[in-house]
C-alpha cells in the first residue's frame, strides 16, 4: 500500500459573499461582491466548470480533468480565469498542471445567502 501524503490546506483571505438575503439589506460592497460571483456563474460553461471542480473527488480538480465542457482548451482557461477573478476558485500549479479548488467558504456562503435565517 503506497504512502498517502495529505496536501496542506491553502489559507486564503476569501471573504463570504454576503449575509442571508432575509437577514438585512446588503451593503454596496457586499452587493458588488455577490453580483460578481453570480455574474461569473451566469455563464453555462462556467457553471459546469465550477460544478465539476466542486464535485470532484477530494474537492479539487486538475485542469486536465475538467476540460470536457464542449469548448476549446483556451476557452476553458478563459472561463477558469473569470471564476478565479470573481473569487470563486483558487488555483495551484503543480508541475505542468494547474489544480483548481472552490475557494474556502464560497459554497456555504452562497447557499446561506438564500436560506431563511429564522
Amino acid at each position: 500500500m503506497p504512502n498517502a501524503k495529505a496536501l496542506p490546506l491553502i489559507e486564503t483571505d476569501a471573504a463570504p459573499c454576503c449575509p442571508p438575503l432575509d437577514e438585512r439589506p446588503l451593503t454596496p460592497e457586499e452587493a458588488e461582491r455577490a453580483a460578481a460571483m453570480f455574474k461569473a456563474l451566469g455563464d453555462p460553461v462556467r457553471l459546469r466548470l465550477f460544478s465539476q471542480i466542486a464535485s470532484h473527488a477530494g474537492g479539487e480538480a486538475c485542469v486536465c480533468d475538467i476540460s470536457d465542457v464542449g469548448v476549446s482548451q483556451p476557452t476553458v482557461s478563459h472561463h477558469l480565469k473569470k471564476l478565479r477573478e470573481a473569487g470563486l476558485l483558487t488555483s495551484e500549479r503543480r508541475g505542468t498542471w494547474v489544480y483548481y479548488r472552490v475557494a474556502p467558504s464560497v459554497m456555504a456562503s452562497m447557499a446561506r445567502s438564500f436560506s431563511a435565517s429564522g
